[in-house]
């Protein structure tokens, strides 16, 4: 506020009365104000002015890529779970992977006085956020992690899950596998990639660039996509999929054709072990991720100064017959 009230030539109160839309002020020096404002990027602080008093909206924001998709779904419940003990509710909003959509949506829980941020991002840039955190405002980060601040992050073992896959399908005796990940600019994504390369290269399998297909996806391209991966004179005896998304549409597309290879993917569905056959997954605990991360910034906001943490989940194979027999 000191910036503003210096660029506008004004006093600090004056900046106050233009901000909080008191009388008094005259129109040119409100006009002047606002252009500071403007040029400045300057945001009134509820929530740090809340904390300061010493108050609590009773609220957390939950900033997610899609709350239509199960696993968020289930993060979610994890998260309301823990807020409830605590006496809190969740204001929740969906980014789409749109890093402009989840800096509006976090300003946005915010300047509405939340006691605190939970984040999946959307992008690398959160300096954003710096300011709030500053104030008072405790942020975790869950699933990724901050591109550019450091903060309480809550994970999964992306690299070793993806690895670990690939030894067990080349252990089934699959020398030609496949990898479908989400977009490569996305954290989970290119860990899942950089885990499928270490697990060929552990497993003493040849990693072909051929055989990567990354998103994102639409169920035309990965029809196309699995047509091209299972055909031709050497073709992919299994098949990896990066997220819960991604399988359902590989699994559409073998639906239409005679080649049955190998599948096995990352995060469990519903139905995943009523399909014939059913999938082999990687799966992880969705719901203990919502919790650590609640967790986590519920012990900030009462008090815990300690360190930021980096919890690491672990991702476990389970076996259902669909990755583990040669076509």
């Amino acid at each position: 506020m000191s910036d503003v009230a210096r660029l506008a030539g004004v006093s600090i109160k004056t900046v106050s009365r233009v901000v909080n839309d008191e009388p008094g002020v005259h129109p040119d020096t409100a006009e002047r104000v606002l252009a500071a404002i403007e040029q400045l990027g300057f945001r009134r602080n509820l929530g740090a002015r809340n904390l300061r008093r010493g108050m609590s909206t009773g609220t957390i924001g939950l900033v997610l890529e899609d709350v239509g998709n199960p696993f968020y779904s289930v993060l979610t419940r994890a998260v309301e779970e823990v807020a409830r003990t605590f006496g809190r509710q969740v204001l929740t909003g969906s980014s789409a992977e749109d890093p402009a959509r989840e800096r509006e949506l976090a300003l946005e829980f915010c300047s509405r006085r939340v006691d605190g941020l939970i984040v999946v991002p959307a992008g690398m840039q959160h300096g954003y956020l710096v300011p709030e955190m500053r104030a008072g405002t405790p942020v975790v980060f869950v699933d990724r992690p901050a591109g550019d601040v450091v903060a309480d992050t809550v994970l999964v073992d992306n690299l070793g899950g993806t690895a670990a896959m690939v030894d067990h399908l080349a252990g089934h005796g699959h020398k030609r596998v496949a990898f479908l990940g989400d977009a490569p600019d996305i954290f989970t994504a290119s860990e899942r990639l950089r885990g499928f390369r270490e697990g060929c290269a552990k497993a003493g399998i040849p990693y072909d660039e051929k055989l990567v297909v990354m998103g994102p996806h639409t169920d035309a391209g990965v029809a196309g996509a699995v047509r091209r991966l299972v055909s031709g004179d050497d073709p992919a005896t299994a098949l990896i999929t990066g997220n819960n998304r991604i399988t359902i549409m590989v699994l559409r597309a073998l639906s239409t054709l005679d080649a049955r290879p190998a599948l096995a993917g990352f995060d469990d569905f519903e139905l995943a072990d009523l399909l014939d056959p059913p999938v082999t997954v990687l799966a992880h605990d969705i719901g203990a991720m919502g919790r650590a991360a609640a967790e986590l910034l519920f012990a900030r906001m009462e008090g815990d100064t300690s360190p930021p943490r980096r919890i690491v989940l672990p991702a476990n194979i389970i076996p259902r017959g669909s990755g583990e027999v040669r076509p």
